[in-house]
């Protein structure tokens, strides 16, 4: 059982960490792919298509974490940081609101931090210790 709740703390942060990656490299490639191809000025569909991959996985992290873990602030924090990830990557997409593009980085870095908290924090010695307790 422990084994498994800091599974979805470790991917949850990895998928978080890549997610930071990929939005830090984004800019870097347009400027590679202007720069080579000053025909195209559209987003790869490939590219777009990580954005949504790394919400899913992160969802389902985020998921299986909430659910077995004992700390009643990190539940909601961990939902909260999640929705204003996708609402700023979907708004990005959609162009809702004028959002700064560096507004994205502050979701992805909480939750890195709130899934290496909540491995931290869900130390424990028996099998039962860390399952839906409040």
């Amino acid at each position: 059982m422990i084994l498994t709740n800091q599974k979805s703390d470790n991917l949850g942060a990895i998928a978080s960490s890549l997610c930071l990656l990929h939005c830090i490299a984004t800019p870097f490639i347009f400027i590679v792919q202007s720069c080579s191809l000053t025909c195209c000025s559209n987003t790869p569909t490939w590219w777009v298509f990580i954005d949504y991959f790394f919400l899913t996985i992160s969802f389902f992290a985020i998921y299986r974490s909430t659910q077995t873990t004992t700390s009643k602030w990190i539940k909601p924090a961990l939902w909260i940081s999640w929705i204003l990830l996708f609402f700023i990557i979907v708004n990005e997409k959609m162009a809702w609101l004028s959002l700064h593009e560096n507004l994205v980085y502050f979701p992805a870095l909480t939750l890195i931090a709130l899934h290496l908290y909540n491995k931290k924090y869900c130390q424990c010695n028996t099998n039962t210790c860390c399952a839906n307790e409040g």
